[in-house]
C-alpha cells in the first residue's frame, strides 16, 4: 500500500488477522513505533513503523 496516511485513532486492517480471530486495529500511538489495539479483544501490540508500513492491508475509518 503506497501513501499511507493514517493517524491516531485510524482503524486500519493488517494482512495477517489476529489469533483471537479479528482482522481491524485501532492506531492508539504514533511514533518510531506504532502502537496498535485489537477491536475485538483489546490486545495492544507495538510494531517499528517500517514493519507496520509492510504489513498493512487498507485503512478501513
Amino acid at each position: 500500500m503506497e501513501n499511507k496516511e493514517y493517524g491516531l485513532g485510524n482503524i486500519v486492517e493488517m494482512k495477517k488477522g489476529h489469533p483471537c480471530g479479528g482482522n481491524e486495529w485501532e492506531i492508539i500511538r504514533l511514533g518510531a513505533d506504532i502502537k496498535i489495539k485489537c477491536v475485538n479483544c483489546g490486545r495492544v501490540v507495538m510494531i517499528p513503523r517500517i514493519e507496520f508500513n509492510k504489513k498493512i492491508k487498507k485503512i478501513l475509518k
